[in-house]
């Protein structure tokens, strides 16, 4: 629940119609967590695609802030013009991240209240805002997220893929060898790992699947909530082919389902020396490739497998 002081709050409520639903603003002449009105910085979701998935939450603290850090003012403007939002936007981007964090730091320091959004989803997931974040909270400065759209959830949900355990990884390493060692180590986890992929290298992301699982289930999303959206499922071969005669663009996550070890030994019966050596053979890991994937598929820390291997 987001607290601001009465006459904001009443100001926001007589200009946005949904406010009669009353799942918004608890009006209050209390700060926040016993804090103070200022020194606030909104991590504020934004829709994906289709402009009707915002929150009233959001479009009521996108109304509240002095003003609104975003990746591109032009993109971020069309949101804002279509709320009928009239806030100032502050270009904010991960070649600018850097250069500008002291002075929004001095600005909320000041008592400004400034909200962080991206081009799309949700800010600081593969996007703009982390350093940020942190910056913020070793200077004692409170953040508050407003949840809405994301990406990877939104085709995690959609999927037909496990759901109880997932890794999101971002975008997928540029370097064939490094892609090849990361893939090596997703083939190797458990549960569903989520990617995000340009459509121009997905084909050989596919490509480097097949060649080592080529049994393994995989959802590939194009385009969520837009009007081209699809949501493909099948195994690497199957995606290729299905793109041999379709054109591939626009915003890509890559989802490829869990490592499973129903059909070779279950690794309870294993020592933890043993399902290390298992899954470097199998999935041609590195040692320490191997510790980390066992760990995950065991629920247990790095160092307990390392030191169990090292023990042995």
């Amino acid at each position: 629940m987001v607290a601001w002081p009465s006459g904001k709050a009443e100001a926001c409520k007589a200009s946005i119609p949904q406010f009669e639903s009353g799942c918004h603003l608890f009006i209050t002449n209390e700060p926040p967590h016993g804090g103070s009105f200022f020194y606030m910085l909104y991590i504020i979701a934004t829709p994906i695609g289709n402009l009707a998935d915002i929150t009233y939450r959001a479009i009521e603290t996108l109304k509240s802030c002095d003003y609104i850090l975003c990746e591109d003012t032009r993109h971020s403007g069309i949101l804002l013009h279509h709320y009928q939002i009239s806030k100032s936007l502050k270009s904010f981007h991960k070649f600018s991240e850097a250069s500008k964090q002291t002075e929004i730091i001095a600005d909320l320091q000041q008592g400004l209240t400034i909200g962080l959004i991206s081009d799309a989803g949700t800010p600081g997931i593969s996007d703009p805002g982390e350093k940020l974040i942190q910056a913020c909270i070793e200077n004692g400065i409170e953040v508050i997220a407003i949840p809405g759209a994301c990406a990877a959830i939104t085709a995690l949900c959609c999927s037909g893929l496990n759901t109880d355990r997932f890794q999101f990884i971002g975008f997928l390493p540029k370097k064939a060898s490094e892609l090849q060692r990361t893939l090596d180590s997703i083939l190797g986890y458990p549960g569903t790992t989520i990617c995000y992929e340009s459509p121009h290298r997905l084909l050989n992301v596919l490509e480097a699947i097949h060649a080592s699982a080529p049994q393994r289930s995989i959802a590939v999303a194009r385009e969520l909530t837009k009007k081209f959206e699809e949501l493909k499922r099948g195994t690497a071969q199957e995606l290729l082919a299905h793109w041999k005669d379709h054109t591939l663009k626009g915003e890509i996550v890559l989802l490829i389902s869990g490592h499973s070890l129903e059909n070779s030994q279950d690794w309870q019966s294993m020592t933890p020396l043993q399902h290390v050596e298992h899954m470097r053979t199998t999935f041609d890991l590195t040692l320490q490739e191997a510790i980390y994937a066992v760990a995950k598929e065991r629920g247990v820390s790095k160092r307990d497998i390392y030191n169990a291997v090292h023990r042995s």
